[in-house]
């Protein structure tokens, strides 16, 4: 069986990883990969549109393809895959607008009573200030339209605050025509919550509970990021939390997919937030989490490759959880989610005991070296959530590079 996994970082790592530990007799491609994905498999790296992949996949009868990055879903991926025949796992360009459209993704839960913050949808900077000027209410998340590489949501606590948001996100465009318009929400400050869930069309299937780390400094502060670690399960969600998930969020976006007819084969990610002993929605993906995937795939007892094939004939399955916690660290380069300089020597890999993924490092020379802002993901598991941190900065102690930075406080 071939499989085609769309993405370059430690997420697509991640699956093909988990593919092959369970199926050995799959062939697996990448595209574009990484330098981990080109270990298990082969990088499609003379490609250079959607289009062109699709006649890839064509011509080599690839059997299933995965995607894995939020950015081709705007190509319309799936949409071309499905025109030749093909499988592939993922939102059509009209249930992707779920993610990469978050006003289009607040209209839809309005209309289904999906629990999620009071909000307010600008497209006019002046109004938008005007709106500020007269909120009482000064704590709010302010969010780019937008894909914005998971980097697209600024937080305020002032007037002033707000207003200098509002100025990079709309004026100085720092995320680009994703902040044509803007989502002015009231910021809920509680436990952040990741559930992945796999949808076939008639059903939503959850995996465990996640939490992501997403600022890039300990304690959460500064920038958001794509992710700097994360834990399974989530030590927060309680039984009452899950009954309230399902009832305020995972029903009635169930109701409202079918209503709509956004049915597809794939993945819906619900970010959520604990306010007051209740479950509010921030915002959903629609494919797996990065780095959520890299805590969670440990941890799965199931097949994967027949959770999928289960999902594509509508049957409802049940996942298997291994009885234990992880802990994924995220080691990245000094500077990002700015700035940041590549080529730096890696050392310690052959310290490394598995389960680690490479998000962005490339082998050249025969030394291994850096090749984008996340580096590596390195993962602990263990029966507490104290020895899966434990053993996953143990891990962490084993590498070195040049202007490595991580945080300690993942999992604390």
């Amino acid at each position: 069986m071939k499989i085609l996994i769309i993405g370059s970082g430690g997420r697509e790592h991640a699956i093909g990883k988990k593919l092959l530990e369970d199926n050995m007799s799959i062939s697996l491609y990448f595209y574009p990969g990484n330098g981990g994905t080109k270990i298990i498999g082969r990088n499609i790296d003379h490609i250079h549109s959607t289009l062109e992949l699709g006649f890839f996949a064509k011509k080599n009868a690839i059997d299933l393809t995965i995607v894995g990055s939020e950015i081709f879903l705007l190509d319309g991926v799936v949409d071309i895959f499905q025109n030749f025949g093909l499988k592939i796992l993922g939102p059509h360009y009209l249930a992707a607008k779920l993610e990469v459209d978050r006003i289009f993704a607040k209209y839809f839960m309005k209309k289904y009573g999906v629990r999620t913050p009071e909000y307010k949808v600008f497209s006019s900077y002046e109004k938008a200030i005007n709106f500020i000027e007269k909120k009482n209410n000064t704590s709010l998340a302010i969010k780019a339209n937008g894909l914005a590489s998971g980097k697209g949501v600024l937080l305020s606590h002032s007037k002033n605050e707000a207003k200098k948001a509002l100025k990079t996100i709309m004026i100085e465009k720092k995320f680009g025509n994703s902040g044509n318009k803007v989502i002015i929400e009231d910021f809920l400050k509680g436990k952040e919550v990741s559930i992945i869930s796999i949808f076939n069309g008639k059903h939503i299937i959850p995996f465990l509970s996640a939490k992501d780390y997403k600022k890039i400094g300990e304690n959460e502060t500064g920038m958001n990021t794509g992710g700097m670690g994360s834990i399974a399960p989530n030590p927060y969600m309680t039984k009452d939390l899950w009954n309230d998930f399902k009832k305020n969020i995972l029903n009635p976006t169930l109701v409202g997919l079918l209503s709509e007819k956004l049915t597809f084969f794939g993945f819906i990610y619900f970010g959520l937030i604990i306010f007051s002993n209740k479950i509010f929605l921030l915002e959903y993906n629609t494919r797996i989490g990065d780095p959520e995937a890299q805590s969670l795939f440990p941890l799965m007892d199931s097949n994967f490759l027949h959770i999928i094939h289960s999902s594509f004939l509508q049957e409802k399955v049940s996942i298997l959880w291994k009885k234990k916690y992880s802990c994924c660290v995220v080691l990245s380069s000094k500077g990002y989610p700015g700035k940041y300089e590549l080529g730096k020597v890696i050392k310690g890999f052959n310290n490394l005991i598995e389960p680690f993924y490479i998000a962005g490092a490339d082998k050249k020379d025969k030394k291994w070296v850096t090749s984008s802002g996340r580096v590596l993901n390195v993962v602990g598991t263990g029966n507490s959530i104290e020895e899966a941190r434990n053993k996953a900065y143990d891990k962490v102690k084993k590498i070195h590079f040049d202007n490595i930075y991580y945080r300690n406080d993942i999992g604390f």
